[in-house]
């Protein structure tokens, strides 16, 4: 295992990274899978398969394009991927800008089955980031604060954190860089240094993949309590709507 800290992620906020770009107005995604091709991954998430992509600048250029060439809600969104040494073998590095493919359980519980799979992620300009550790088709930890976890094993990660600069049971030190912690943690899970050189000058099997459709419902249920304790409870069919 890696002796990563947040203090090694401190270029996230430069401001010539476009990464610091990404998390602050386009969201982000990356997620890493060990042993699993960046074609297989695509293909697990339903990407539709395009070009390959030289470059982060690229990469951000292509996702414009399709994001603002629909009309309305977009209906997909690209992800790029790459092969990457870490530990264990070769892992791949897929990265979205705007996605949400490493945050979705269907597809990192089908790509971590028999092996590891880790995302984190930012929505963009807004105080929602996640991290995710998948094993063997299993959610392991996650979290959006380090002090709130769930998953199977909530505090199998208690220890590393601590080493990376974030506190799993209490207020977070106001010192730490967050988000340069939880790229610290990924990389002590997975051995893959993520540096700006990297993502800025990989090459991208891209894909572009659909936006999730939005649930069937059948009814909703109004449940509210008043100032005096009284409650009004009603179900509406989507008939009488």
């Amino acid at each position: 295992m890696t002796r990563a800290t947040a203090a090694d992620y401190g270029w996230i906020r430069s401001s010539s990274s476009l990464f610091k770009y990404a998390m602050e107005e386009l969201g982000y995604t990356l997620t890493l899978v060990r042993g699993v091709s960046p074609a297989e991954l695509l293909r697990v998430a339903g990407a539709e398969p395009r070009d390959v992509c030289e470059g982060v600048s690229e990469l951000i250029e292509e996702h414009t394009e399709i994001w603002f060439g629909y009309e309305g809600s977009p209906e997909s969104f690209l992800a790029g991927a790459f092969t990457v040494p870490g530990e264990g073998g070769d892992w791949t590095l897929a990265l979205e800008f705007g996605g949400d493919l490493g945050t979705r359980p269907t597809i990192m519980e089908a790509l971590s089955t028999g092996t590891r799979a880790v995302s984190h992620s930012s929505n963009g300009g807004k105080p929602m980031d996640f991290f995710h550790w998948y094993e063997d088709g299993e959610l392991r930890t996650t979290f959006e604060w380090p002090a709130d976890r769930t998953g199977s094993t909530p505090d199998d990660l208690n220890a590393v954190m601590r080493e990376v600069g974030l506190n799993p049971t209490g207020d977070e030190d106001p010192g730490v860089d967050r988000k340069a912690a939880v790229f610290a943690l990924t990389e002590r899970l997975t051995g893959v240094r993520v540096t700006a050189e990297l993502l800025a000058d990989a090459e991208y099997q891209t894909g572009e993949v659909p936006e999730e459709p939005a649930e069937e419902w059948e009814s909703i249920t109004i449940d509210l309590t008043d100032a005096h304790g009284e409650r009004t409870y009603v179900e509406l069919r989507r008939d009488q709507l």
